[in-house]
């Protein structure tokens, strides 16, 4: 199971359920007839976490430069 399932903001929600609707018949399951609905589930949840890592890689960025200039401004008056 993914973890990104378990955390308490869900994503994809849809595609858990589909998925999850498709595992009660045991058949298609070992047979790959929820091939489909995994791989769309796979799709979401990377397109969720590709969003995050952007943001948090924006964020990361801001604290930086926001650093820096602390960092400028403290030796400035040396």
């Amino acid at each position: 199971m993914h973890p990104q399932l378990s955390d308490k903001r869900i994503v994809c929600r849809e595609f858990i359920q589909a998925l999850d609707a498709c595992h009660v018949n045991n058949w298609a399951r070992l047979t790959g007839g929820c091939n489909q609905e995994k791989d769309s589930l796979n799709k979401c949840l990377r397109k969720e976490r590709v969003e995050r890592s952007t943001r948090n890689r924006t964020q990361a960025k801001e604290k930086r430069l926001k650093t820096e200039q602390a960092w400028k401004e403290l030796h400035q008056d040396d």
